[in-house]
């Protein structure tokens, strides 16, 4: 036997198989039960929400002969008929490919005829928008005045489409986006249905790119156990599958963007490039990570609008303590407006390039955010007391660079406290209790080493950095990891790179002069 497709092998048989249209299911069970059934009815909704599905469970439903609730009964023969399409009476009608005006007259005239062996004969027009003017004029009248045995259901994903005047004749039915944990909640019903093992983190994130169909996320749990046949599916194989981003590397691309670090941001592009994941989708991602930042700032209950891990979550809220709302306004504009110039670009990583460089530098843009955002970071300039007025600028001369040159840097012994830190500074960085952004700060960061006590200072240039780094909770966290990984007791202490220098304390250059012994005075 050749292999089914989830999405077909599990299609809903039944009103109770149905997942997240729970009013619609109500309203037309209720309809049947007190036998008060309409003549039409459109379903419209996105694409995979299921009007298809629940306009063949209707069919049944309507001509079932032991119907349980309002639902049918699947056993019968009229039932069993229907659901393997063995019946004339329930006809499937394709408007994408059967749209003229002949295809309707067809129906028109088979309409007349009784059913043959059901109560009802149900006509389901998928794509119904797809139809012409002149094929929906000819249904018109039909619509308005069927034979009292015959039902039509029109289903469509645009129904702005459809003719007023067919609107007008039909009971409408809103099929709407299914949510992530009502797909998530489905996939691993299923999954456990097959006896596959999974990562619920797989399953969700599958769901969240299902966008609220449920078909669309079968299909993409379908390929993702093609990759991971008899395997665990885990959600890093689920990214590598659907070539989707994950969220650390938005923060980490968002941090460099607040750092105005371009070199880190097409360091980002040309991962991107490499790994195959598509542009334009990742676009598309981007734009929804700065809304959920956006949220997270501006109201104190967007959390429950966020689809996303527990973890993931406290991670983003942290995150989105950075920056002001006004610069994920303009984030959000460039990269929409990057969505929607990519779908005709030759060149989409140039357009991609110069989209993250816009974000990091905002004098590139004359727009109000651009420029309330220029006015911050000088702001954030002045307060770090790197500024400190205008200076003329002098070339050193000859003789000032020989002296200079003589001055080589000085070499001291590093203390064995010191040394442990030093040595095992990348697996603190590492440590899984260090999330962002406190993770790129402390990258980014410069040790030096305090001769004057048993202090570790981490040198930034950056106000951001220093700002993160200046906080309580991430000193402690710092100090906490180091004793936990080396078993010493140290200060921490933040400083801008300037003030290290002036506080003579001694930088610490490279950690495999480090963990030789070896530390020496910066330039």
């Amino acid at each position: 036997m050749s292999y089914t497709a989830l999405y077909r092998k599990f299609r809903p048989k039944g009103f109770d198989e149905v997942k997240g249209q729970d009013s619609v299911v109500t309203v037309l069970k209720n309809q049947i039960k007190h036998e008060k059934i309409g003549h039409a009815y459109m379903f419209s909704g996105t694409r995979g929400t299921g009007k298809t599905s629940v306009a063949k469970i209707f069919a049944k439903a309507v001509n079932c002969e032991n119907t349980k609730d309002g639902s049918p009964c699947g056993v019968c023969e009229t039932c069993k008929k229907i659901g393997e399409g063995r019946t004339l009476d329930v006809i499937e009608i394709d408007a994408a490919t059967n749209n003229g005006v002949d295809n309707m007259r067809e129906v028109i005239e088979e309409v007349k005829y009784s059913p043959t062996d059901t109560k009802y004969k149900v006509y389901i027009i998928d794509e119904v928008h797809m139809l012409s003017s002149g094929a929906f004029n000819a249904l018109l009248k039909t619509l308005e005045e069927p034979p009292e045995y015959a039902i039509f259901i029109l289903a469509t994903t645009e129904p702005h489409k459809v003719l007023p005047t067919i609107k007008s004749r039909c009971q409408k039915y809103d099929f709407r986006r299914i949510s992530v944990d009502t797909i998530s909640d489905r996939l691993k019903e299923l999954m456990d249905k097959e006896g596959n093992t999974y990562e619920e983190e797989a399953l969700k994130f599958i769901a969240r790119k299902g966008d609220g169909s449920m078909r669309d996320a079968l299909s993409l749990l379908d390929q993702c156990l093609a990759f991971s046949f008899d395997e665990k599916l885990t959600y890093d194989k689920v990214l590598n599958v659907l070539g989707s981003v994950d969220t650390d590397l938005f923060n980490r691309l968002y941090i460099a963007i607040k750092r105005g670090d371009v070199t880190t941001c097409m360091d980002v592009a040309e991962e991107i490039s490499m790994n195959g994941i598509d542009i334009g989708q990742f676009a598309l991602d981007f734009t929804w990570y700065f809304r959920n930042l956006l949220l997270l700032r501006v109201s104190k209950v967007a959390a429950d609008r966020i689809e996303i891990s527990t973890d993931k979550l406290a991670e983003l809220k942290e995150v989105a303590k950075i920056g002001e709302e006004n610069d994920l306004y303009r984030y959000i504009r460039i990269f929409s407006k990057l969505s929607a110039d990519i779908k005709y670009s030759t060149s989409k990583r140039a357009e991609l390039e110069i989209a993250l460089i816009k974000l990091c530098r905002p004098e590139m843009e004359e727009d109000r955010e651009s420029l309330i955002a220029r006015i911050n970071k000088l702001e954030e300039i002045i307060e770090s007391g790197e500024f400190t007025g205008i200076k003329k600028t002098e070339l050193p001369s000859e003789k000032e660079e020989e002296e200079e040159e003589v001055k080589a840097p000085e070499v001291k012994a590093l203390p064995d406290d010191i040394k442990k830190i030093a040595s095992s500074f990348g697996s603190i960085i590492n440590a899984k209790e260090v999330k962002q952004p406190l993770r790129t700060v402390l990258y980014n960061a410069r040790p030096y080493y305090s001769e004057n006590g048993n202090l570790l200072v981490l040198a930034v240039s950056e106000a951001f950095d220093k700002e993160w780094l200046d906080k309580e909770e991430s000193i402690e966290l710092v100090k906490k990891i180091i004793f936990e990984k080396v078993g010493v007791n140290v200060e921490v202490k933040a400083k801008f790179e300037k003030e290290a220098k002036q506080g003579g304390d001694v930088r610490m250059t490279g950690f495999d002069k480090v963990a030789a012994g070896l530390l020496t005075y910066e330039d």
